[in-house]
C-alpha cells in the first residue's frame, strides 16, 4: 500500500474512531489486577458505567467482544430446550438466533425483510397465543448494525406487558449504546448486551451485560452450561472491586476516559448530536437520488445509514473506489445485502466537519462509479448542519 497523506476516514459503523485522550489513557502502565489501585479503578468503573445503560442494577464487564455478551445473556437466564422469540431484522439478529439454536434452545424466528425493526404487534400476538408460557425470552437487536434500522424497545416492552407474559426481554445494544437513547430500567429490559467498539469509542475487546432483578432471579435456575460467562462469580468478585479472572486492565483505563467524555457532553446532547448527523446523512442520500434502506420513519438509526444501490450497480465496487481515491472506509453489505448496500457510520467521536468530509467523499465516489449522485445531496446535508 502506498502512503496516503492526511488522516484515514474510518466511517464504518464500528469499530469507530478512538479519541486521542482514550488512546493515551490506554497507554498507561499495566497495574496489578489484584492490588488496591486496580480495586479503586474497578469499583469506580462498575458504578460509573451504569448511567450510560440507564440502570441502577449491576453491569457485568467481560474481556470479550459483543458476541460473548450475547452468549452470556442466553446462558445465564435459560435452560436447554427453552423457547425464545427472535426477529429477523438483519445479519446480527440472525447470528444471535443461530447462537441460541447452537446452545440447545428452541427459536421461534419471525422472518423479516431487513428493512424494518421487530414488530411490537407480532410480539403481542405471539405472546398472547402462548398461554402455556413456553416462550422464556424475547430477543431483540435494538440497532441492527447491518441495516441501520432501530427497533422500538419501549413498544415491545409494552406488548409483553399487555399480554401478561413472563418472558424475559433481552436486548442487543452493541451499536446503539452511547449513541442512541436507551433506558434499561425505564424500558423494563432484563438483559442489555453491549460492546466497547462503537458508541463507547474504544477498541474491540470489552463487552457488557446490564442485568435486571428478574434476570438475576432467572439465573438461579438457568442450567445452560457456562463457566467463563457465569454471572455468579463475576458479581461476587465485583462486590469487592475485583474480577474472577484477568480483566482487560488497559481497556478499563480507556473506558474511564470514554465515559468522562460522554458525561461531560451530557448523554442527551450525545443522542441529539447522533440524531442530527443521521438526519443530515439521510438528506444527502435522498438528495443524491438514492434510497435509504430503512423504510419506517420511526426506526431510522442515529448511528449509521444504509444506502441502497440501484439495480446493476455493485455497492462493493463503489466502496472500493471511495477507499482507493479518498481513503474513506465505508461498511459493506452483510449477508443477503452483500453488494446491494453500503453503510455510512456516523457514531462515536464524530462532528459536523467529519460528516461533511465523509459525505463529500461518498458523493465524489458515487460519481466516479457512475451511480446517481446529484450534487444537491451534499448541499442538502450542509444546509441542515449549518441551520439546525
Amino acid at each position: 500500500m502506498t502512503y496516503a497523506a492526511g488522516r484515514h476516514f474510518l466511517q464504518i459503523p464500528g469499530p469507530t474512531n478512538v479519541p486521542d485522550v482514550v488512546l493515551r489513557a490506554m497507554s498507561a502502565a499495566t497495574i496489578d489486577h489484584r492490588g488496591p489501585e486496580f480495586q479503586e479503578l474497578a469499583t469506580r468503573l462498575l458504578r460509573d458505567i451504569k448511567p450510560v445503560f440507564g440502570t441502577t442494577n449491576p453491569v457485568v464487564i467481560y474481556p470479550a467482544t459483543g458476541t460473548g455478551a450475547w452468549e452470556a445473556a442466553l446462558t445465564n437466564t435459560l435452560s436447554p430446550g427453552d423457547t425464545v422469540l427472535a426477529f429477523e431484522t438483519g445479519h446480527f439478529a440472525t447470528l444471535w438466533q443461530e447462537m441460541a439454536r447452537g446452545l440447545g434452545l428452541h427459536v421461534e424466528f419471525v422472518p423479516g425483510d431487513w428493512r424494518r425493526g421487530a414488530d411490537p404487534e407480532v410480539v403481542a400476538d405471539r405472546l398472547a397465543a402462548d398461554t402455556a408460557h413456553r416462550i422464556k425470552a424475547v430477543c431483540v437487536v435494538h440497532n441492527e448494525t447491518s441495516t441501520g434500522v432501530s427497533s422500538r424497545i419501549p413498544e415491545i416492552r409494552a406488548a409483553i406487558d399487555a399480554a401478561g407474559h413472563p418472558a424475559l426481554l433481552l436486548v442487543d445494544t452493541i451499536s446503539s449504546l452511547g449513541s442512541i437513547d436507551y433506558r434499561h430500567d425505564e424500558w423494563g429490559v432484563d438483559v442489555t448486551v453491549a460492546g466497547s467498539q462503537k458508541g463507547l469509542m474504544l477498541p474491540p475487546g470489552m463487552s457488557f451485560n446490564a442485568i435486571s432483578d428478574k434476570a438475576l432471579d432467572a439465573a438461579k435456575t438457568a442450567s445452560l452450561p457456562k463457566i467463563f460467562w457465569d454471572w455468579g462469580p463475576m458479581l461476587t468478585a465485583n462486590e469487592r472491586g475485583f474480577f474472577p479472572y484477568t480483566p482487560n486492565t488497559n481497556l478499563m483505563y480507556g473506558l474511564r476516559e470514554a465515559l468522562r467524555l460522554l458525561y461531560d457532553e451530557g448523554l442527551e446532547n450525545v443522542f441529539a448530536r447522533h440524531a442530527r448527523h443521521a438526519a443530515a446523512t439521510r438528506a444527502a442520500v435522498r438528495g443524491w437520488g438514492l434510497e435509504v434502506l430503512c423504510q419506517d420513519e420511526r426506526e431510522h438509526s442515529g448511528a449509521l445509514t444504509a444506502v441502497l444501490m440501484p439495480e446493476g450497480i455493485d455497492a462493493d465496487k463503489v466502496r472500493a473506489i471511495i477507499l482507493d481515491r479518498f481513503d474513506l472506509s465505508l461498511g459493506a453489505g452483510l449477508g443477503k445485502l452483500a453488494g446491494k448496500i453500503f453503510r455510512i457510520g456516523h457514531l462515536g467521536a464524530f462532528n459536523d466537519l467529519t460528516l461533511a468530509g465523509t459525505l463529500a467523499g461518498v458523493q465524489m465516489g458515487l460519481t466516479l462509479a457512475g451511480a446517481p449522485a446529484d450534487p444537491r445531496g451534499l448541499q442538502d446535508a450542509l444546509e441542515l448542519l449549518q441551520n439546525d
